[in-house]
């Protein structure tokens, strides 16, 4: 193929040249007209690639061509990250700048809003100040302010019927408000339109709506899709627990408003700029007009009223009952201040530190009032400042439960819910504080539970478990005993708790533990090391052992049959297979292990069972049953508390009795003397030296001796006294 294109090449004057113009792009020029050529726009890789494949001269220019390619690609690269590198540090101190800019065009404009608010505050003092000078000029002055304020009773009267016609014909439209008006006469309209809500979350629209402004609230109607100019009841806020925000134009989400009344927000657009522009002037003129009446009334309601003059009496006995009157002066002549300023801004400061999160600022705010208050008359203004107060409260608890509840992050451990349960407790709810804090602390101990890593090693992940539960455990303790440290009635709860936590600790320990058929060592073993960290609550004067024995002996019961069953499982097949020879270990090494086995089992005297060179005076089947009953024994004392007494001994009892009974049977059925008396020298094995070593080592790990194992070695006197009798001993 490569001889056929060079010829046709040669013969072909324009292929040639063609050839050698494609070829030759590695040299001189040819990287900047590859450069060209891949930069160009109706560049084609396949067309590219066909032609250069075609125009090729075996695979040694495909790969020459390929390795210039990747030469260019990474060229560019590097420009790239150069470029990039150098513009970096400006695309830092751009967005800083930016965002400098940005805070200081925020603090202008709240510096504007609070002065012009003085401003106003300055005017309307002023003005009120004149007024109260001289009441002419104040009437002239509003008369021309505003050419429809009535200028005598008729007039007055005359206006309000007016005001009253205009906001029932409007919301006779509203289906469902016929019953705002008999509540509240004063009430008339100031401002109304459409309006179109959208979601909050996602910025969708959500419906068109008609908001009705009046002097003391603002009411919300949905249109009715089937009758225009008709609209259904949807939402009726007070003035003083609205908030009204300028939402930023973000096309084309613009003309935007948000209306906060806590815990929800709602977000309106208007038709236009100017709409909205009157929209929140109107809201906020309407707002600062309401709390300047409400102010007003709390001051006429503060003066002191003239007591009225009673009639004068000709009877002697009046003058004996107005001194006694006198003397007892009544509580109702004591008048509660509410005009200072941090009562009056009291409901809006509350919801401010709510908003922000400040629940320390809030509690203290209420504690202030409550000692203001706590000596004052109840009269009808601090009913109504009480209830405005209560509504808040009402808040700042939800947003605390909100806090403690188990859906918000569980990190951080418990002292991260100390700053709710703290404030709780301040508002007097330490039932619910202590109920929220269990609740959220049992969810994290469960969480961490479920996140640990159930490893291959049972013991390793058991070791795992009881740090991360116990620590859990005892740190949960602390802070509840800081946090609850006036609040005795509570720690009745926390023991409750303890107690169901310790029972979930305990079904992930079973399920790892018992379930999976471990074996009794391991079992011993995850026992002890569970209740060498029930032990660390100690510290603190709590003390659990008997709660994790309880939920524990069921299973604890069930792992000690099951490993005697297996015991006597194993001791009957050695037995069915006895031929009652001597051992014979082979070598030394052999023999010397079974002697430091048999002492580490208790039996001092071993030695004399030994024979010469290697052999061992003792059944394998006798010897064999020793280690396993000792093991058996070791591994339950570890497990042991009282509650298991009866099951272990029993199980000791059922095991021996096995061993026991078939070296009684054989003894009584073996005709050969020398076997016989082997028999005999394995009997003599079990009852003076094994048997004896199992009831001293019943007796130090549990601290009293076992009646069941002495009853079974006496027993065992008859056979020794009269061996040849056919008679069973068991």
């Amino acid at each position: 193929a490569r001889r056929a294109r060079s010829a046709g090449a040669a013969q072909s004057p324009g292929g040639a040249g063609a050839g050698t113009m494609a070829l030759s792009l590695g040299e001189g020029g040819g990287g900047s007209r590859l450069r060209r050529q891949l930069e160009s726009g109706g560049f084609a890789a396949g067309e590219y690639v066909k032609q250069l494949s075609q125009q090729s001269d075996g695979d040694r220019d495909l790969q020459e061509h390929r390795q210039r390619i990747q030469a260019l690609s990474e060229e560019t690269a590097q420009s790239l990250k150069r470029n990039v590198y150098q513009n970096y540090r400006q695309f830092i101190e751009t967005a800083r700048e930016i965002s400098y800019l940005e805070s200081e065009m925020y603090q202008l404009s709240h510096i504007l809003t609070e002065q012009k608010g003085i401003m106003e505050a300055v005017t309307q003092a002023l003005l009120l100040q004149a007024d109260r000078d001289d009441p002419a000029l104040g009437a002239r002055r509003a008369a021309a302010a505003d050419p429809f304020l009535p200028l005598s009773a008729k007039d007055a009267a005359a206006n309000e019927e007016g005001r009253q016609r205009t906001l029932t014909t409007l919301l006779e439209k509203v289906e469902g408000c016929r019953d705002l008006l008999p509540e509240s006469p004063g009430k008339y309209l100031v401002y109304n339109g459409d309006l179109v809500e959208y979601d909050a979350d996602h910025m969708a629209q959500i419906q068109r709506v008609h908001a009705f402004l009046m002097n003391d609230c603002l009411l919300v109607a949905t249109a009715l899709p089937n009758r225009r100019g008709a609209y259904r009841y949807d939402a009726l806020y007070p003035l003083d627990m609205l908030a009204v925000v300028n939402v930023k134009d973000n096309p084309p989400m613009k003309d935007m408003f948000k209306l906060l009344m806590f815990p929800e927000s709602r977000i309106f657009q208007a038709e236009n700029a100017k709409i909205k522009k009157e929209w929140l002037e109107v809201l906020e003129e309407t707002k600062r007009n309401r709390a300047l009446s409400e102010k007003r009334r709390l001051e006429q309601e503060a003066l002191p009223r003239p007591a009225p003059t009673p009639p004068e009496s000709t009877n002697p006995f009046d003058e004996d009952e107005e001194e006694e009157e006198e003397e007892e002066p009544s509580a109702e002549e004591e008048v509660v201040d509410l005009s200072l300023e941090w009562i009056q801004e009291l409901p809006e400061d509350l919801d401010v530190c709510i908003a922000q999160r400040d629940f320390e600022g809030a509690v203290d705010l209420l504690d202030k009032l409550n000692e203001y208050l706590g000596d004052k008359p109840v009269s009808q203004p601090v009913k109504e400042l009480r209830a405005k107060v209560d509504e808040r409260v009402r808040q700042l608890t939800d947003v605390l439960v909100f806090e403690l509840s188990p859906d918000r992050s569980l990190r951080g451990g418990p002292r991260a819910t100390r700053r709710a349960v703290s404030q709780l407790i301040r508002l007097g709810q330490s039932t619910k504080a202590c109920e929220l804090f269990l609740k959220n602390r049992a969810a994290a101990v469960q969480t961490a539970i479920r996140q640990l890593r159930i490893e291959g090693a049972t013991l390793l992940y058991i070791h795992k478990l009881c740090h991360v539960f116990f620590t859990s455990l005892l740190e949960t303790a602390r802070e509840f005993e800081t946090d609850f440290a006036g609040n005795n009635g509570c720690y009745s709860a926390f023991v409750v708790w303890a107690r169901s936590s310790m029972r979930m600790f305990v079904d992930a320990f079973s399920k790892q533990v018992f379930d999976s058929k471990e074996s009794l060592s391991t079992a011993a073993e995850c026992v002890k090391v569970a209740k060498e960290h029930c032990k660390q609550l100690s510290e603190i004067g709590l003390d659990l052992t008997f709660i994790i024995h309880a939920l524990l002996v069921k299973d604890i019961k069930g792992a000690l049959q099951s490993y005697k069953d297996i015991i006597i499982e194993a001791t009957k097949h050695r037995n069915s297979e006895e031929m009652w020879r001597r051992m014979n270990l082979m070598t030394p090494e052999a023999l010397g292990k079974l002697r430091e086995e048999m002492r580490s089992c208790g039996v001092g005297n071993f030695d004399q069972y030994t024979g010469d060179d290697c052999w061992v005076n003792l059944s394998y089947t006798v010897v064999a049953f020793t280690k396993q009953t000792m093991a058996f024994l070791e591994e339950a004392l570890k497990l042991y508390f009282p509650e298991l007494h009866m099951v272990l001994l029993e199980s000791l009892v059922e095991i021996i009795l096995v061993a026991v009974q078939h070296v009684d049977y054989s003894l009584r059925c073996e005709q050969d003397p020398e076997k016989k008396a082997f028999i005999r020298q394995n009997a003599s094995f079990l009852y003076e030296t094994v048997l004896p070593v199992v009831e001293k080592r019943f007796e130090e790990g549990v601290g009293k001796p076992a009646k069941q194992l002495q009853d079974l070695r006496n027993a065992s006197r008859l056979m020794r006294v009269n061996p040849e009798s056919t008679t069973s001993v068991v």
